[in-house]
C-alpha cells in the first residue's frame, strides 16, 4: 500500500516541489532556470497521470493511494503558484482564489464523506478542465519565454491563469451547489 510502484510515483511528486522551489535559488541564469523548473514541473505533473494508470494496471489501487494523489497535486500546484507569485508573473489575488478553493474543495469533501455524502462532490469534468488549465499555464509561466520561437508564454501562461482562476471559482460553486442538499438534510 505505502511502497507500490505507483505510491511511490505519487510520494516522488510530493518530494520534487522543494527541487523545483530550488533551481530558482541557483546561480544559473534566468533562462536555464525557467527551463529547468519548467521541465521538472512537467515531468513530475505527468507522474499524476502514470500513478493512476499503473495503479489500475498493476491492480494496486488503494484507499491510501486515492488519498495521497491529490493532496501531492495540490501541493505541486500550491508550491508552484506561490513560486510564480514571488517571481511576479502570477497576481496574489489568483493564486489566492486557486488555492483557497483547493482547501475548501478538500475540506468539503472530507465533511462530505464523514457525512456519508461524498459522492454529490465526486470529481466533475468542470474539475478536470480546470486541473488541465492550471496545468498548462504554470508550465508556461515557469517557462517565462518564447517556446519554440513563436509561442510567448508569459503572455499564454497569463491568459491561462485567468481562465484557470474562472474555473476554479465556477468549479468551486458548482460543487457547492451540488453538497448543499446533502449539508441541509444531513449536516444538522
Amino acid at each position: 500500500m505505502f511502497l507500490t510502484l505507483p505510491t511511490l510515483l505519487t510520494w516522488a511528486r510530493i518530494a520534487a516541489i522543494p527541487l523545483i522551489v530550488g533551481v530558482f535559488y541557483l546561480p544559473l541564469d534566468s533562462a536555464t532556470r525557467n527551463l529547468l523548473a519548467t521541465a521538472m514541473f512537467v515531468v513530475f505533473a505527468a507522474t499524476d497521470w502514470l500513478d493512476g494508470w499503473l495503479a489500475r494496471k498493476l491492480n494496486q489501487t488503494s484507499a491510501f493511494g486515492a488519498f495521497l494523489d491529490p493532496v501531492a497535486d495540490k501541493i505541486l500546484v500550491c508550491a508552484a503558484l506561490l513560486v510564480l507569485v514571488k517571481l511576479d508573473r502570477v497576481d496574489v489575488l489568483i493564486a489566492l482564489v486557486i488555492i483557497g478553493r483547493e482547501i475548501a474543495i478538500s475540506s468539503l469533501r472530507e465533511w462530505m464523506a464523514q457525512i456519508g455524502a461524498s459522492r454529490s462532490v465526486a470529481v466533475h469534468m468542470l474539475g478536470k478542465l480546470k486541473t488541465a488549465t492550471q496545468m498548462t499555464a504554470i508550465p508556461f509561466l515557469l517557462y517565462d519565454g518564447a517556446l519554440f520561437s513563436v509561442i510567448d508564454t508569459r503572455i499564454w501562461g497569463k491568459v491561462l491563469i485567468v481562465v484557470a482562476a474562472v474555473l476554479t471559482i465556477w468549479s468551486m460553486v458548482y460543487y457547492l451547489r451540488r453538497a448543499l442538499p446533502e449539508i441541509r438534510a444531513k449536516g444538522r
